[in-house]
């Protein structure tokens, strides 16, 4: 049995921030869950502390902009639950939690769903995507929606992560004049900076990951299958998938638990194995493990690098065998594939997603949302056009050669010739690497300007990734990944946790300007 850690105290004193004193900084799942247990807290006050801080700290204060729209029944149902607590007891560790959701996951109420995009602004989705019914099934508070890179960063090339024509421009709260990386970029800095709990982001390629180590946060892109895609607004079926971005990875298990399982509307979840998250957490799971370094993914910054030679000396430390280095480059070649498979795949299953959940919007297809931009170019492009909607919409059917051939490509690379391959050459349990490098300037005019980065071959092999808080290079965050084998998600929570508790690396943001 895994070792039981001490809880966090429940009542502990209030942090002033720019929002004003937050009784609640920093606070998790079982802190808070305590609180309401012992009859100290309701859910419907939970939710209005955090609306508040919303208040202060995303639409006003040093304005994060994170959130694209509140849930108007969000008390409504906080004091539902209450209610339901009084008479029965908690639903389980969920129950009563503010959960944030990004914008291009369907819930079928009065928010909007629309990937940031105008086209589909004001456009309620016709049900719940099934992770968001999974979640109230649990009793979450659904708080509401978070801003993104604009349809998940499949518009350009040339896109500034983190902004969206409906929500603007995301900032970072650890310094409001850098990027958020995305595209899960308003879920990674509503969560750093408290604004609720729990949130899901999703990715295709670094979209949960990337984001989560820029804003100091725990990130977990789980295997493909393990959560159902159901209702998200889709990029490709083959790499698409959600997961829980959180400040601890005790939270990220227990957000894990509840969204993961099969769904008979997303086949690839046929073969989804679901387990007792919580119960992976030891902090002693380090020892004996055999973790791989990918010595390729450093070198970007010698910041990131200092931070991460740090973090491998607390897992020798602890007990982990290292070897150092493994060679895994999947190669340019397996990039290129990959991007042709997204094209492919988004101009078939963007019509799907319209025709279920929007069936009342301006646009149906591909087609219809290219015309759409154009026409309303001043509004929807006026930093970065849509030329990756348009090699979309060039490309031919999913049984067209290049995209068969694209497809074997990056599974051949991603899979048997690189992770499979190295953790069966060095008999490994994960791989370790930096997540990527701090968040960079925004610059709506030139786009992003990247610092390495980890998310590909996890990606592109649609295993299972997750980001821990490793450090601070001149007050920017930066992750430790841990990336391993389809369904080996108890493991890397495990590994996660125990390297988390050996640390305690992740800080509270200051909402400064700029670096000093």
């Amino acid at each position: 049995m895994p070792r039981q850690e001490k809880p966090e105290r429940a009542e502990r004193p209030s942090h002033r921030t720019p929002g004003g004193r937050f009784r609640h900084l920093e606070g998790s799942v079982e802190a808070l869950q305590a609180e309401m247990a012992a009859g100290r807290l309701t859910a419907r006050r939970l939710a209005a502390a955090y609306i508040t801080r919303i208040g202060a700290l995303d639409r006003a204060g040093p304005r994060i902009n994170s959130i694209i729209e509140l849930n108007p029944q969000a008390l409504e149902i906080a004091s539902a639950l209450d209610r339901e607590r009084r008479a029965d007891g908690a639903r389980g560790p969920l129950h009563g939690i503010p959960v944030l959701l990004k914008d291009n996951i369907a819930t079928g109420d009065r928010m909007s769903t629309s990937a940031g995009s105008l086209a589909l602004d004001g456009i309620a989705a016709t049900r719940d995507a099934h992770l968001v019914a999974r979640l109230r099934d649990a009793g979450a508070v659904i708080l509401g929606k978070t801003n993104l890179s604009e349809w998940a960063n499949i518009r350009s090339p040339r896109s500034t992560s983190g902004w969206s024509a409906r929500g603007g421009l995301t900032r970072n709260p650890y310094a409001l004049d850098r990027n958020t990386s995305g595209s899960s970029s308003g879920s990674a800095a509503a969560i750093a900076a408290n604004l609720a709990v729990v949130s899901v982001g999703t990715e295709t390629d670094g979209s949960i990951v990337s984001p989560a180590s820029i804003n100091g946060l725990v990130g977990l892109k789980p295997t493909v299958g393990l959560v159902s895609r159901d209702g998200v607004i889709p990029i490709s079926h083959t790499q698409d998938t959600p997961g829980p971005m959180t400040r601890s990875v005790a939270d990220a298990a227990v957000a894990l638990a509840a969204i993961a399982g099969p769904d008979s509307r997303d086949g690839a979840t046929a073969d989804a194995k679901p387990a007792d998250y919580r119960s992976a957490l030891d902090p002693d799971r380090l020892r004996g493990a055999r973790l791989g370094v990918v010595r390729a993914q450093f070198g970007s910054n010698p910041g990131v690098d200092a931070v991460i030679e740090t973090a491998l000396k607390t897992l020798r430390a602890r007990g982990a065998v290292l070897v150092d280095p493994v060679d895994l480059d999947i190669g340019e070649s397996a990039q290129e594939a990959e991007l042709e498979v997204l094209l492919h795949e988004l101009k078939a299953s963007l019509p799907a997603w319209l025709a279920e959940f929007a069936p009342r919007a301006p646009i149906s297809t591909l087609t219809d949302l290219i015309a759409w931009n154009a026409r309303n170019a001043e509004r929807e492009m006026p930093w970065f056009g849509q030329e990756l909607f348009e090699q979309a919409q060039s490309r031919g059917d999913l049984g067209e050669p290049a995209y068969l051939e694209a497809l074997a490509s990056c599974r051949r690379a991603a899979r048997e010739e690189g992770i499979d391959r190295v953790l069966a050459e060095h008999d490994l349990d994960a791989l370790l690497a930096p997540t990527g490098g701090p968040a960079w300037l925004s610059d709506l005019v030139n786009g992003d300007h990247y610092g390495g980065s980890f998310s590909t071959p996890a990606a592109i092999a649609g295993y299972p990734h997750l980001t821990v808080p490793a450090g601070l290079v001149h007050g920017l965050p930066v992750g430790l990944s841990f990336a391993g084998p389809p369904w080996s998600e108890p493991l890397l929570l495990g590994l996660g946790y125990a390297y988390e508790q050996a640390t305690r690396a992740r800080r509270a943001p200051t909402f400064a300007p700029s670096l000093p």
